[in-house]
């Protein structure tokens, strides 16, 4: 047994502890939301001020899907009786639109439910080390926090939910997934965001300059269309897109044939982008290093090709997730995608794209350790094929199970509608395969379906 705030717990009453959410993000507040609906007790733990703050983070970027498909059932139930009203459904949202629309009012409505400036920094089951197996199922969890002071908590759980996502985690510029030789030490001219060109300070960094632009996904793209807009108005300036491939039919994406309109459009930009001669291509080219050339970058390939200098890099090789701080927490992970080991071959990116992604719920969700789950993007590990909508329907299926309700748990209640232009990544070297860093059609920086630009109709994220 253990103390919460003064009380004793035991396998006898974990009933009463609260449901632990890391993260009060899309899926975390969705997630809230279809507890309370379920008449259980969540405690949603947010490291940001308010609430979104990974969402917040691409505030300036417009989903690739519409209001409809971004917001919950149970949510919305929760937000009617404050007047609440889902904007036009049709419409696709900024992040800050989605932020501030609809995922604050959420976290609002859920009250002292969500907790923010609480960082998680760690996860264990009451007394219980991760090597002790005695008495280990009966304990409840313990969830270690720091708060915005630097104060640290203990709070007792009966389960955890963690939707933190992977915003916090992108991957490096080194195509053997650790960061190249002095990525690190040319950390003040190395982005790994879309730029928001809007903002005067971003938009002086890169207009009149040379931008080398890393990866193969819907984020590059946009970066690519975004910098081809600039360089119409401001002389001098030029993108570099960095491909651990060569060109192929599908390297833009389906364009015209993608049933994702925005997505589609977007690969088309960024297609034009190189046509019209404000982008060049280095196809084929896996960075081992960084140089310094007095202020500007080289980089330097595998096969010890050299770029013409750079003033800038943007690095959007996808996401990965933060494993620290469930460290002695029993996963079961499959060994390459760092997702749970049920789920990772229905999202594997080598097979499926974000509509051939068989919806799932609590079966696959499961670890050794019973009562802790990966939802959201965190979930996909380094699969960049997640949906909100596959989010939503993970933590339904989750609320469900926690309720002790299975057969409502083991339901599938979602069809995706199924692209056909987000396929595989079939053989690493070929022209037209998809590209071997995370970050591949239908990558995305957070934990939805991210698209078009505020500002330029550009785009960046997946599905």
């Amino acid at each position: 047994m253990s103390k919460q705030g003064g009380t004793v717990v035991s396998a006898s009453n974990t009933g009463l502890l609260p449901v632990v959410i890391v993260g009060a993000g899309p899926i975390g507040l969705a997630a809230a939301a279809r507890l309370v609906e379920r008449g259980l007790r969540p405690l949603v733990l947010e490291a940001g001020p308010s609430a979104a703050t990974a969402v917040r983070g691409w505030a300036h970027v417009r989903l690739f899907s519409t209001w409809a498909e971004v917001t919950d059932p149970a949510a919305e139930k929760l937000l009617a009786p404050t007047g609440w009203v889902r904007p036009d459904s049709s419409a696709y949202p900024t992040g800050g639109d989605w932020a501030e629309r609809y995922l604050q009012p959420l976290a609002d409505v859920l009250g002292d439910r969500v907790r923010y400036g609480a960082t998680v920094t760690g996860v264990a089951r009451a007394g219980r080390d991760r090597i002790v197996d005695s008495g280990r199922e009966e304990q409840p969890f313990t969830v270690h926090l720091r708060t915005a002071d630097g104060h640290e908590e203990r709070i007792t759980a009966r389960a955890v939910v963690d939707a933190s996502g992977t915003w916090s985690t992108p991957s490096p510029m080194g195509a053997d997934g650790l960061p190249a030789l002095g990525e690190r030490s040319a950390a003040a001219h190395i982005a790994y965001r879309v730029p928001d060109l809007d903002d005067p300070a971003v938009r002086a960094r890169y207009a009149g300059r040379r931008t080398a632009v890393v990866g193969s996904g819907a984020s590059a793209f946009t970066a690519l269309a975004q910098l081809a807009e600039l360089a119409k108005e401001e002389a001098g300036t030029h993108a570099v897109w960095i491909l651990r491939r060569g060109i192929g039919a599908d390297t833009y994406g389906g364009g015209e044939a993608d049933e994702l309109p925005a997505r589609g459009a977007l690969g088309l930009r960024a297609k034009a982008a190189v046509e019209d001669g404000h982008a060049s291509a280095a196809t084929g080219f896996r960075t081992e290093a960084v140089e310094r050339d007095g202020d500007r970058l080289v980089l330097v390939a595998e096969d010890g090709r050299r770029l013409d200098p750079v003033d800038e890099v943007i690095v959007l090789t996808g996401l990965r997730p933060d494993l620290s701080f469930l460290s002695e927490i029993r996963l079961g992970l499959d060994e390459r995608l760092q997702a749970p080991t049920a789920l990772a071959p229905l999202i594997d990116p080598n097979l499926h794209s974000c509509g051939t992604v068989y919806p799932h719920g609590v079966k696959e969700l499961s670890h050794p350790e019973q009562g802790v789950y990966l939802a959201g993007m965190k979930s996909y590990g380094r699969a960049p094929t997640f949906l909100a909508m596959t989010g939503y329907e993970q933590v339904r299926s989750i609320a469900a199970a926690l309720a002790g309700d299975h057969e409502a748990a083991e339901r599938v209640e979602l069809t995706l509608p199924e692209t056909g232009v987000c396929g595989g990544a079939g053989l690493f070297d070929a022209p037209g395969d998809a590209e071997q860093q995370g970050g591949g059609c239908c990558a995305a920086p957070a934990t939805l379906q991210i698209g078009t630009g505020a500002g330029t109709g550009t785009s960046t994220g997946g599905c």
